[in-house]
């Protein structure tokens, strides 16, 4: 083979890596939208006036996509809030806060002020990565508390969640930069984020052989997410993971990071399962507050185990009630 083929075909690889990976990711959001198994009614609202109100397309930066939405509930005679954050699914290349609409409604149903996040999406025409969204998420909860406060409701406290893509920026903030958040950061729950990037748990796209396909491949897929230039020998050497560390959440885990409730499916073919082992063994390690949800019989979306997805939902509930309690 022409070595200018086999570079053609090295390219070809890396990104229909990369392909897979973003489609997976939509088609697990799209999923999640029109998924209703009966038991979720418990966690959605006939949205209307009594309940709060939203205000649209809030800004938080210089970025066209740096807007959020504001969930406020009708009752605004308590002394404090909690801000409760969703962040959107899309594999970080497409999703919006609209979608994530009837969660938002929910918790703001609940008593909390809630909020979703737009970020920047990775295009052909941007660099935009997980690291730099999530800087941007890290930019936009001043903006949320401060807006919040001029509507009347001044926020003392927040968790923050997300789903798949929007999962990974959710820990991310928790781990990682909790310790700068305006508010104490008291909770973190997510389904199916990215938590590490070892390419040996990434055998869903062949990074895990050890061929030069497959390190430039990785070199490709975790330079794009990571916001780095990798090459394959950094990859071949381990020279990446000092790279991936800013958006490798469970990294930034320590003995103060805040309880968090997990949701992955065993079968998960679009980020990999085995990789959030990182995670539940640095939770365990530094004896963080965590309860872990396994799908044994769901991929990325959780879609053939509603009884584990119950659970989950309900711990999440619980802890909410533990650890950020709605004023009476």
């Amino acid at each position: 083979m022409k070595k200018n083929e086999r570079k053609k075909g090295k390219v070809m690889f890396i990104f229909l890596c990369f392909l897979i990976f973003t489609l997976s990711f939509i088609g697990s959001a799209l999923f999640k939208i029109t998924h209703k198994p009966a038991w979720a009614k418990e966690f959605s609202v006939e949205w209307n006036d009594w309940i709060g109100t939203v205000y649209h397309d809030l800004s938080y930066g210089d970025q066209p996509a740096n807007t959020f939405d504001l969930y406020v509930p009708s009752d605004n005679t308590k002394e404090n809030y909690g801000l409760v954050v969703y962040l959107h699914a899309g594999g970080f290349t497409s999703g919006d806060k609209a979608d994530d609409a009837e969660i938002l409604q929910w918790l703001c149903s609940k008593g909390y002020v809630a909020a979703g996040i737009n970020y920047t999406l990775r295009t052909e025409e941007n660099e935009a990565s997980v690291y730099s969204q999530s800087l941007e998420i890290k930019q936009s909860i001043p903006f949320i508390v401060e807006e919040a406060q001029k509507r009347g409701y001044h926020l003392n406290e927040m968790a923050i969640s997300g789903g798949s893509a929007g999962g990974t920026l959710a820990m991310l903030y928790a781990y990682r930069d909790a310790d700068q958040s305006p508010l104490p950061v008291k909770l973190m729950f997510e389904m199916v984020g990215p938590a590490s990037f070892h390419v040996e748990d990434w055998g869903i796209y062949g990074l895990d052989q050890q061929t030069e396909e497959a390190y430039t491949a990785a070199a490709g897929l975790f330079g794009v997410m990571s916001g780095v230039k990798l090459t394959s020998d950094m990859v071949k050497s381990q020279e990446y993971l000092t790279h991936m560390k800013p958006i490798s959440a469970y990294q930034w885990v320590n003995e103060h990071s805040v309880p968090s409730v997990l949701l992955y499916g065993t079968h998960d073919k679009v980020q990999p399962y085995q990789g959030v082992r990182h995670l539940v063994d640095a939770l365990e390690k530094h004896q963080v507050d965590y309860a872990y949800f396994e799908a044994p019989h769901s991929g990325h979306g959780v879609q053939n185990d509603d009884k584990v997805f119950q659970q989950f939902m309900e711990t999440v509930v619980e802890y909410l009630k533990t650890y950020m309690p709605v004023q009476s």
